[in-house]
């Protein structure tokens, strides 16, 4: 007797799934390009905005020129991360490739591949979703033992950094000169006020003089030298 084969149910925002549930219900609709699983309650994000997205790849090619003129970490956008129970979907993140020593790994579920751990810095452009972000990510973020959380509150105006002195993830402080420096990632200093202004040259510019000291040049031959052990 032939066995009929039951259709996956739809994804919807709001539903309490498992996270192999959660995978199984998004890989049955290719269509679907956003969603997340938090704290164990699916999240859809509304469309995406111009200033979302302009925020978005400003903290992109910030990140990925520091990626490129360091071996041994990368950046990525959007990935599904496994983090405990969780499935969330970062906008960016940096991360120190495992052959260099870092937290993360490759995960293989029903063919496709995942990250699966706490990348060392993750980043959220926050539009619509501060209260989301500040609250119900940082602490998913914090569980799964992300080092750095950077957050960009767009309509604020505002920059929030988070790092990990001891257990938890706590604000770092505003700095005088309004430059957020990473406590990781030697060298990757972030000029707040001409990034809300969206004075990329200008952050490009202070990123190459952090790209430049001798902090960030032993970080980087500590990183080559584990990728070639």
């Amino acid at each position: 007797m032939a066995t009929i084969e039951k259709p996956v149910p739809t994804l919807a925002a709001g539903q309490r799934l498992s996270r192999d549930e959660f995978l199984r219900r998004w890989e049955a609709m290719p269509e679907l390009k956003r969603a997340e699983l938090i704290k164990g309650v699916v999240y859809m994000p509304s469309p995406t905005s111009i200033e979302h997205s302009d925020s978005d790849s400003d903290i992109g090619l910030w990140l990925g020129t520091y990626a490129l003129h360091t071996p041994g970490t990368k950046g990525g956008h959007a990935a599904t991360t496994f983090m405990l129970s969780d499935a969330p979907q970062p906008d960016k993140h940096l991360r120190i490739v495992p052959e260099a020593g870092g937290r993360t790994r490759t995960r293989v579920k029903r063919r496709h591949r995942y990250l699966e751990g706490g990348p060392e810095l993750i980043a959220e452009i926050s539009l619509t979703s501060a209260d989301y972000d500040l609250h119900d990510k940082l602490e998913v973020y914090d569980r799964a033992g992300v080092l750095e959380y950077l957050v960009i509150l767009v309509e604020e105006r505002e920059i929030r950094w988070f790092y990990r002195p001891r257990k938890s993830l706590v604000p770092m402080p505003t700095p005088p000169d309004g430059i957020w420096r990473s406590r990781i990632f030697p060298g990757l200093g972030l000029n707040g006020p001409c990034f809300l202004a969206g004075d990329m040259t200008q952050v490009i510019a202070t990123l190459q003089q952090g790209l430049q000291t001798p902090e960030h040049a032993a970080f980087a031959k500590q990183l080559a030298a584990r990728l070639k052990s």
